[in-house]
């Protein structure tokens, strides 16, 4: 993906193009300046204001070639609506359009003056908080899948080469959102490609090419190592196909040798046809995207690469198949876990938790982490709950929870916490093993957490269920690339706070 060159001036001439926000009363917001020709340019903005030719609503934009006998080559006024009631997603929807509208003309060299612009709400820095989403914002409108499964499809080309801030440097919040929409790019390529060409190899070949690129120490288990390991739950979901099952494991070393590492674990079903309880037909081609947890894993590790924080981050993706055949595993078996745990299956669809739970153990076994955080595209029940707006989180620890949520919130990849308890774990009772690997239909999403609970009780946990998050359906489907912005932020307050 081709990068920006973000960069901050405070007497800006010479450029290109100029993105100025204007209010639902047709003024720009206070605080811009050193700026040519501004005052010139703010009549002549209250002009077509009054003229009806531009209402400065929320997202609305205006992109004007050679205004008058300014300097500049093009004018594009972005709407931002009444600035005492801006919000994070109008603000967002602003600089979208806003970048939507700049990847339509020929700008190369941009001065963007959006950044003096932001929510009343937002709890950080307000300047570095703007800065950090025009720099995700407009980097990600780079994005196109481009795959060799696509065919002939042309490779998007920008044209645009350098933004400038004209305000005070922001440089740590600039290069934040920049690495994120670049790690957030690879979650979405991985999670996008048919599960044809995105097998357990292809994402421990990605892993493997990461560690080359930035100096991740990786390993990779095999089925034959695992299975003499005793990770039974993983092996039975994998049992089902022929697909090689993987177990990727990447190491990132920023921190004292001494350091416990943070651990990322992701689910990695590059695809999910729920086994013997097979799945209904429709939309069952999104069942692609059942590795977002995976994925997620790896676009973190790459804004990791890019970052350079001090801390040290491990990331473990237990990666399968799950499909029905002869050799797949039937409701009713009974498996025995890389923790000696043994679980019942009944449904083979509730397979997600069943290769988490092994590689939980795995992770604790092999890392000693001081903390660990699951993501997985786990349940149906979380977008019943949630909708396709927010990531559920649930864990053991609430700081680790409080801080995540904190993270999300500052990152607009928000989370919201669910409850867990006794009589949720309750549900999961087998007469025939240990715990059954479903709880009914009630609290889904809650039960499936529970079921991880009791491989996490010995470590700090908590539990991103991204199924409502991780893609969008309809004429827009695609991978979001969430939650890789609030695990970059999560990870960046710990590598500065501890």
């Amino acid at each position: 993906m081709k990068s920006i060159q973000f960069s901050f001036d405070t007497n800006v001439s010479n450029i290109d193009t100029l993105i100025l926000p204007v209010t639902s009363k047709g003024n720009l917001p206070q605080g811009i300046e050193n700026i040519q020709h501004l005052p010139e340019i703010e009549t002549f903005v209250e002009e077509l204001f009054n003229a009806g030719d531009f209402s400065g609503k929320v997202g609305k934009t205006l992109l004007l070639i050679k205004p008058k006998d300014f300097s500049i080559k093009r004018l594009l006024l972005v709407g931002v609506g009444e600035i005492d009631k801006l919000t994070a997603k109008s603000y967002l929807t602003a600089l979208k359009a806003s970048a939507d509208a700049l990847d339509h003309c020929g700008s190369i060299h941009t001065v963007n003056a959006l950044a003096f612009v932001s929510p009343k709400n937002v709890t950080t820095n307000q300047q570095a908080w703007s800065c950090m989403q025009n720099a995700q914002v407009f980097q990600r409108s780079f994005y196109d899948y481009s795959h060799e499964s696509r065919g002939e499809h042309p490779v998007k080309e920008p044209k645009l080469e350098s933004m400038i801030f004209p305000c005070h440097p922001q440089d740590a919040a600039v290069q934040q959102g920049q690495s994120s929409a670049i790690g957030m790019a690879l979650t979405q390529d991985l999670a996008n490609m048919p599960s044809n060409f995105c097998t357990p190899s292809y994402l421990a070949d990605t892993a493997i090419a990461l560690g080359k690129e930035y100096g991740f120490e990786i390993n990779i288990l095999d089925r034959k190592e695992m299975i003499e390991m005793g990770m039974g739950s993983f092996m039975a979901v994998a049992q089902g196909g022929p697909t090689p099952p993987k177990m990727i494991c990447l190491s990132y070393k920023g921190g004292s040798p001494e350091d416990a590492p943070i651990a990322l674990v992701g689910k990695g079903v590059t695809f999910d046809t729920g086994g013997i309880s097979l799945k209904p037909g429709q939309a069952m081609d999104e069942m692609k995207y059942d590795m977002g947890g995976a994925a997620t894993v790896l676009g973190v590790f790459k804004s990791l690469g890019e970052l350079k924080p001090n801390l040290n981050v491990v990331g473990v993706i237990p990666a399968t198949e799950n499909m029905p055949s002869g050799e797949a595993i039937k409701p009713g078996d009974v498996v025995t876990s890389l923790s000696g745990q043994t679980i019942e299956v009944l449904n083979t669809d509730a397979e997600g938790r069943l290769i988490l739970c092994d590689a939980l153990t795995y992770t604790q076994q092999t890392y000693k982490p001081a903390k660990i955080i699951d993501m997985a595209t786990l349940t149906g029940a979380c977008i019943i709950a949630l909708g396709h707006h927010v990531s559920a989180i649930m864990g053991n620890n609430q700081e680790l929870i409080d801080n995540l949520l904190s993270a999300g919130q500052n990152t607009y990849d928000r989370f919201w916490q669910m409850p867990m308890g006794e009589e949720w774990d309750e549900q999961l009772k087998s007469n025939f093993a240990d715990m059954a690997n479903i709880g009914g239909r009630a609290g889904g999403s809650i039960t499936a957490a529970q079921f991880l609970a009791r491989f996490t009780k010995e470590v700090d946990w908590a539990h991103l269920d991204i199924a409502g998050t991780a893609w969008v359906s309809g004429d827009n489907k695609g991978a979001t690339g969430r939650p890789v912005p609030a695990l970059v932020e999560y990870l960046l307050n710990e590598a500065t706070n501890g």
